[in-house]
């Protein structure tokens, strides 16, 4: 499906406006459970917690990831493209007044994050195809959505949720995370009242360390005795794999 001219000029100027967008190194590991425990041990002994973490000293990530017909997120990521993005609608816990719409990006190994609040209303909206108030929005993320989905003809492909440990580090704005428990659902339209019924898709955790300029020492000292071997994985691309 094409985009009118008067569309297109109006999807190309609100992306001129876009901030300048800060680009920040990535490394994943793959860790066993014990692995995990040891390490988020050391974390929380040395960083500060996400403000997202609860009493129990994790938080929950709900994600809706999109995609083309042809699946081409996922081909991009499971052949290793080296610039590529995708879209996603997230929000944590069970907290439905705090929902983002996100553009994650990637580039020769380095990645970024655009995002914007919706409304539970505008989800499901997004959710049973009433996407035209992106349009008339002055958000150029949601101008650049509405053209995806119109043009690239996204739509929702699946449900990624874990729980998530997470740690920051001031010098050079490290974050640091462990997910586990990593599951997926089957029907898209529960994204916003999803309960037990998952399926479970992985048992390892994955250690994710970002940060801007440089990795401080402290963070090296901590991540020492993992696989200082980096992984790909990704847990967007597990739940697409999922046989149903």
């Amino acid at each position: 499906m094409k985009i009118n001219s008067s569309i297109y000029r109006e999807v190309m100027l609100m992306i001129k406006n876009y901030k300048p967008i800060q680009y920040r190194h990535e490394l994943k590991h793959i860790i066993n459970p014990l692995e995990a425990e040891v390490l988020n041990q050391r974390l929380n002994l040395l960083f500060t917690k996400d403000h997202y973490t609860l009493n129990e000293g994790y938080y929950d990530v709900h994600s809706l990831y999109f995609d083309t017909p042809d699946d081409k997120a996922l081909k991009e990521k499971l052949n290793g493209v080296s610039q590529r993005h995708k879209f996603r609608i997230r929000y944590y816990n069970h907290d439905l007044s705090f929902i983002r719409l996100e553009k994650k990006l990637k580039y020769n190994g380095l990645c970024a994050k655009r995002s914007t609040k919706l409304t539970v209303k505008q989800v499901q909206d997004i959710l049973n195809g009433k996407i035209d108030f992106l349009l008339k929005s002055d958000d150029p993320l949601m101008i650049e959505f509405y053209s995806a989905l119109k043009g690239e003809l996204l739509k929702p492909c699946v449900i990624v949720s874990y729980q998530r440990q997470a740690y920051t580090y001031d010098v050079s704005k490290v974050r640091l995370t462990i997910d586990r428990h990593l599951c997926t659902y089957k029907n898209i339209h529960d994204f916003l009242s999803l309960d037990n019924r998952n399926i479970s898709v992985d048992d390892f955790a994955v250690f994710e360390v970002k940060y801007n300029e440089f990795l401080p020492d402290i963070v090296k000292m901590v991540i020492q005795g993992l696989s200082q071997k980096t992984s790909a994985y990704s847990k967007f691309a597990k739940c697409r794999q999922i046989d149903w």
